[in-house]
């Protein structure tokens, strides 16, 4: 009891102690900054004087978030733009000032102003910090990133700069509290009035937007989230893209409509069912090599190679089916290009800038390529030679029907690019492996990473295999190391044929670039058509013959599943392959079968989905424990195809451990002896800290 009051008397002394000291800072503040009377003057002066003010900053506000969203392309190229398109960019203004007239509903209203103001300069700047690094603009879907984002910010920025961005956020939140304390509150506020201000500003602005998209100023369909960022302002497309989400409903939905679409557009009609085969060995292995920002540089007219960085790749492009790629990506986006590839759905489908990846595909299942090759018996494979919880990859895939992921985690001899990203020549062996391994044909989806930016502006390679010449030094040095990377993914892309061919694995496999490098490009230099493509390869090793065609990256699986001899598969496939592009309704009807499937109520399917979550299995090799012995004072686990991100764990808690072999673990941290049987390896990112898979030494001992 005694230390019971003790206590209670020391927390009071605390309590006295922090009232007192709060007031001293208090009144010092208030000497420096004193308190402004409250305001007693005529309210409707205050009003139209306050609405100017907004108006006013409302200008500066959208002057800068144009400016900075321009600044990759020149210093000026944001003014100049403001006063060539002046319609456009007095709209955009005034979707600003409409939401800062909702301070007007404060007493407290310069810190409510003050708060709505720093949301847009924070989204402006956020949008121009992006646009630095890479193609694509800013937009709320990019929040669903953030945490993938901040694992690789240092590939991107400088130590410096982001201790920048630190003290930016300090001075931030101390600017918030010294405007809270010094916003005094407005006595005399008429409510009616601003109401009507609000009511007046909201309208003027809808019907503002209603004449624009009426008379072709903006638009409302994003082809281009690029583009229409630069051609829409970003104020307009930042909220476009954030209030369009999932795939519309059709007009007239209904099961007669999607049983119209099926019996007429697809071979198989209502047989939507994939039926259960075990006929793999009748076809060829299917491999879908995704490369990362993989292109070539006889594309780009600003800059000269002395030597052909990718030549495997251009004498492939000659002697086998090929053609340009479309893709839904530009700069960044890798997912929505895989996603099309693997569902046959495209992402224009979706709201701007969205990736199926963050959200709906993370809870269900979706017919893919994995599922219809699953169907004759394949063993279903994705690699990637990088972290497995990237866009969600390690809940996706499993939806998407494939039996392992193999991520950088599970995967040992890895090497990396000067700027930190995995070396593709490590998916060589993953690859043979999977496929030695297996009596079945397999289906692999192998995303490769050694091409992504940021690429650095000042000379890396002293003895580059390709050199380049360019009018801009920093341009020169950029484009020298991103082809010196494609070089190496080239040289992986021979490497792997040669070994397929070694195993004797008849096998169909499509090359391509996911979307082109975050270097800035312009459409005046580069040769194809728009930015939004790249070039891509079918190889195959069973004697195909030649048929040439420009594609979209959602009709490549399409594509790929008729060369393996597997056609008609698949709703989206069967559709593809069935109707021609030039049917005036061909996305119409597509869009609706891929909202019927992930939206609706899978009429296709007769009223349920077909497909279960594949019970996934991280990494291709089995990760074993087979002895734990003592060595002096410490422990080692002894075992099979450990890697280095093989950590020595304890009911989940990770202990300090040091990885000598792919046979060998030592744990450099003391245990209670009698836990000792209770240690487990598991494999984590690093990045996270997170444990994505753990094996028990009970489980082997």
């Amino acid at each position: 009891m005694k230390a019971v009051e003790k206590l209670k008397e020391f927390l009071a002394i605390i309590a006295v102690f922090l009232k007192r000291l709060g007031h001293g800072i208090e009144q010092v503040f208030h000497k420096i900054f004193p308190r402004r009377a409250a305001k007693y003057f005529d309210a409707d002066r205050h009003e139209v004087r306050y609405i100017l003010l907004m108006a006013l900053v409302a200008f500066a506000i959208n002057l800068y978030i144009e400016w900075f969203a321009r600044l990759s392309t020149g210093v000026f190229e944001g003014f100049r733009w403001s006063l060539t398109h002046p319609v456009v960019f007095l709209y955009n203004m005034l979707i600003i000032f409409s939401t800062m007239t909702l301070a007007l509903l404060f007493k407290r209203r310069r810190f409510a102003w003050f708060i709505i103001s720093v949301v847009w300069i924070i989204i402006g700047s956020v949008n121009g910090a992006i646009l630095l690094s890479r193609m694509t603009p800013f937009t709320l879907y990019d929040m669903q990133n953030f945490a993938d984002g901040l694992t690789i910010m240092t590939t991107y920025y400088s130590m410096w700069q982001i201790v920048l961005l630190g003290i930016a956020l300090v001075l931030g939140v101390i600017a918030l509290v010294m405007i809270f304390i010094r916003s005094e509150k407005w006595k005399n506020i008429k409510y009616t009035k601003s109401i009507a201000a609000i009511l007046l500003s909201a309208a003027v602005t809808a019907g503002a937007t209603v004449f624009l998209i009426h008379i072709g100023v903006i638009g409302t369909f994003f082809g281009n989230l690029n583009y229409a960022y630069r051609d829409y302002g970003m104020p307009y497309c930042f909220i476009m893209t954030s209030a369009n989400a999932g795939i519309s409903k059709p007009r007239g939905y209904s099961d007669a409509m999607i049983e119209g679409i099926l019996e007429e557009k697809t071979k198989k009609g209502k047989d939507t069912a994939l039926a259960e085969k075990d006929d793999s060995l009748d076809h060829p292995n299917i491999i879908v090599l995704q490369m990362e920002s993989f292109t070539v540089a006889q594309d780009y007219a600003n800059i000269e190679v002395d030597r052909d960085p990718t030549p495997v790749f251009n004498k492939l492009y000659k002697n086998y089916t090929s053609g340009t790629f479309t893709v839904p990506a530009c700069g960044a986006g890798t997912a929505n290009t895989e996603f099309e590839v693997l569902t046959g759905i495209s992402a224009k489908f979706f709201g701007p800038g969205e990736y199926p990846y963050k959200g709906k595909l993370r809870k269900e299942t979706l017919e893919s390529m994995a599922y219809v090759a699953k169907s004759h018996g394949y063993q279903t494979s994705a690699l990637h030679d990088h972290r497995a919880l990237f866009y969600n990859r390690n809940e996706v895939y499993a939806n998407l029907g494939f039996d392992t992921f193999t991520s950088v985690e599970y995967m040992n001899n890895v090497t990396f690019t000067p700027t930190n990203w995995c070396k593709d020549t490590v998916l060589t062996g993953e690859i043979m492996e999977i496929m030695k391994s297996t009596e079945e044909r397999d289906f692999m989806h192998v995303i490769s990473v050694e091409g992504h930016g940021a690429y650095p502006t000042d000379r890396v390679f002293k003895k580059p295999y390709t050199t380049v010449t360019c009018d801009d030094e920093e341009l020169k040095w950029k484009y020298e190391y991103y082809l010196n990377e494609c070089h190496e993914m080239d040289t992986f892309i021979g490497d792997l044929i040669k070994e397929i061919n070694k195993a004797d694995e008849p096998t169909v496999m499509i090359i391509y670039g996911d979307h082109i490098p975050a270097l800035d490009v312009k459409e005046e230099n580069y040769k194809l058509d728009n930015l939004y493509q790249t070039r891509y390869v079918i190889w195959d090793n069973i004697g195909l013959t030649k048929k040439d065609r420009d594609i979209a990256s959602y009709q490549s699986g399409a594509v790929l599943l008729r060369d393996a001899g597997l056609s008609h598969e698949g709703i989206l496939f069967d559709y593809q392959q069935t109707t021609k592009e030039d049917d005036p309704s061909y996305l119409k009807d597509m869009e609706a079968l891929a909202y019927d499937m992930l939206y609706g109520k899978n009429y296709a399917f007769g009223g349920t989905a077909p497909f279960a979550p594949a019970e996934m299995k991280m990494g291709h090799k089995d990760i074993s424990i087979e002895g734990i012995r003592k060595i002096g004072d410490r422990y080692y686990i002894s075992g099979k195809n450990f890697t280095e991100r093989s950590i020595i764990s304890l009911e989940g808690k990770q202990l300090s451990t040091v990885y000598l072999s792919p046979t060998l673990l030592a744990l450099t941290e003391s245990v209670d002896p009698e836990d000792i049987n209770k240690l487990e390896v598991s494999q984590v990112d690093k990045s996270e800290e997170e444990i994505l898979t753990t094996v028990g030494a009970n489980e082997e001992l």
